[in-house]
């Protein structure tokens, strides 16, 4: 009897899984220093580059927006492997996600999923950049399937405001997860590449896009010549880019955002609204608080799509099936 309700047990137990529910301390029993070990790595990673808190937040962005939370976009199986997708150009911290991954190999066997290592890696680096801590809920299955076409409709800098709100919504995710969502540019850099349309050729036959403060534009050309090293990298939040703040918020409505698609929140009464939020005219001790609804929205990304019980795997190394 004890082992048919034993077994009874488990079974419930997967059916919760694949019904797709996480849960805080999935772990603590199987792995219980899963959670101390990634951050140990994420916390050396980024003593050793604090540009790591953004490109480790930005590993779990575009992996749960293409095909859910499931760990594809770490897949390096050739040429028209996920990661390779154009969308996904300047992606990083593979090797902080292995090197995590190796080390809970070692300790408890074929027990963590890569899916979850980047929500825990992402949610350490947040808190490393001074942005607000909070738990993740884990128990995500790894994927099983990884190809560049799937991410062809990644949120991209040159989207209209109308894009990049349906492509949320094709998400779950609202206007507002959007902006709060935007808001991750507060720490991190990028590339002259994602600058030239915006600074020379926003109009046919030439021209910068008026929305740019008329301070900032030139400083944006005497850092991104014309014909100049599209590799260059630039803080997207000028001001504050090693701080998980809001000032990106403040930037954009100011008109100091670098990057086009962070510019376009401005452009929407809705999203515009839902920044000025955060700044209201006086100070109204019971406004709503920006960490605390970046935490709402972030949490409920990493529960884009994820697989959960048998509807995944648990790879033993991320970048192969």
């Amino acid at each position: 009897m004890a082992l048919v309700l034993a077994l009874a047990f488990v079974f419930l137990v997967g059916l919760s899984q694949a019904d797709g529910q996480l849960m805080v301390g999935f772990y603590g029993e199987t792995c219980p220093e899963a959670e101390s070990i990634v951050r140990t790595v994420v916390r050396d990673a980024f003593l050793s580059d604090a540009n790591t808190a953004a490109v480790l937040l930005r590993l779990h962005f575009h992996d749960c927006f293409v095909q859910g939370c499931d760990g594809s976009i770490l897949i390096e199986d050739g040429a028209n492997a996920e990661r390779h997708a154009f969308g996904h150009q300047g992606v990083g911290g593979f090797e902080v996600i292995e090197k995590a991954k190796s080390q809970l190999e070692a300790a408890c066997q074929g027990v963590v999923s890569c899916a979850d290592i980047v929500a825990l890696a992402a949610r350490d680096a947040i808190a490393l950049a001074g942005g607000p801590a909070y738990e993740v809920g884990t128990g995500r299955r790894d994927g099983v399937v990884s190809n560049m076409s799937l991410a062809d409709n990644m949120p991209d800098v040159s989207d209209s405001i109308q894009q990049l709100k349906a492509k949320f919504m094709r998400k779950g995710l609202t206007e507002k997860d959007l902006v709060l969502l935007t808001a991750a540019h507060t720490i991190g850099t990028t590339a002259c590449f994602f600058l030239t349309r915006r600074l020379y050729n926003f109009f046919p036959g030439g021209g910068s896009d008026p929305s740019i403060n008329p301070n900032l534009l030139p400083q944006l050309k005497q850092r991104c010549p014309q014909n100049g090293d599209i590799n260059v990298r630039l803080p997207i939040d000028e001001g504050s880019e090693q701080i998980f703040d809001l000032h990106i918020l403040q930037n954009i409505r100011n008109g100091f955002a670098v990057l086009e698609s962070d510019a376009k929140l401005n452009e929407d009464a809705m999203t515009r609204s839902i920044m000025d939020s955060y700044f209201p005219l006086f100070n109204i001790p019971f406004g709503p608080s920006f960490e605390a609804d970046f935490i709402e929205s972030i949490l409920k990304m990493g529960q884009i799509s994820v697989k959960t019980g048998f509807q995944g795997v648990i790879r033993r190394n991320c970048g192969r099936f």
